[in-house]
């Protein structure tokens, strides 16, 4: 496979699901589907996964659906009325945990924007535990707060806390203790699509992006670790 840019009629299809968001649709659009959606995707798995084994020898960037890219059924629990998402997910995780607890590199997109991140945009119970305990220690707090001062300092975006109120062991007197009210640790940044996405350019741009932010991927990643022990 040989990634020479996201198709323009990929958006534009994603689009049309917003107004014939059924299963039927989706099976008497197949073809497109496949030529529009799963092959330039895959092949922008594999080669973005190529470029970020430069900072990550051992991420895991698989192109295939349900591994880094997104399944574009919903989960039928909860959305009977529409169940296709409008929006294309990938993801390269690190380590050999669930890739939604473990540190990764992250893009959706859709005809109106393309988000980038880095981190994990949810922590389950078990992880928010591990995070707090991690944070307990001064010296994880400073360099994480350094960390995403750097990164709004590029202009990247760092999610504003979830929880109001400080959990057990924290103080608002203690220093960089606002990073307790986490529950996730990410940034990110988005754009709309441009002739850069329509392009294989999207590659080193994306590639820039995450290698801005590798610090954070990588305190996150270590912060996983932690999880195991």
């Amino acid at each position: 496979m040989h990634f020479t840019g996201f198709p323009e009629e990929g958006t534009t299809f994603l689009d049309e699901i917003l107004i014939n968001n059924s299963k039927e649709w989706l099976k008497s659009n197949k073809d497109r589907y496949e030529n529009l959606i799963v092959t330039p995707n895959k092949a922008f798995i594999q080669e973005m996964g190529e470029h970020l084994q430069i900072l990550v020898p051992s991420i895991n960037a698989i192109p295939k659906i349900n591994k880094s890219l997104f399944r574009i059924y919903k989960d039928a629990r909860f959305h009977l009325a529409d169940p296709i998402k409008t929006r294309i997910g990938i993801i390269f995780w690190q380590g050999d945990g669930h890739r939604m607890q473990s540190s990764s590199f992250y893009m959706h997109y859709d005809s109106q924007e393309v988000f980038i991140a880095s981190g994990i945009r949810n922590f389950k119970a078990p992880l928010l535990s591990t995070y707090r305990e991690y944070i307990q220690d001064k010296s994880k707090r400073i360099e994480l707060h350094s960390i995403l001062q750097n990164l709004q300092k590029k202009g990247y975006i760092i999610p504003q806390p979830h929880y109001k109120r400080y959990p057990l062991g924290f103080q608002i007197d203690q220093s960089h203790s606002y990073l307790s009210l986490y529950n996730a640790m990410f940034a990110y940044t988005s754009f709309k699509p441009t002739k850069i996405f329509y392009s294989s350019q999207i590659i080193d741009t994306c590639f820039t992006i995450y290698k801005d932010m590798f610090d954070l991927h990588q305190w996150v990643y270590e912060l996983t670790l932690k999880s195991k022990n």
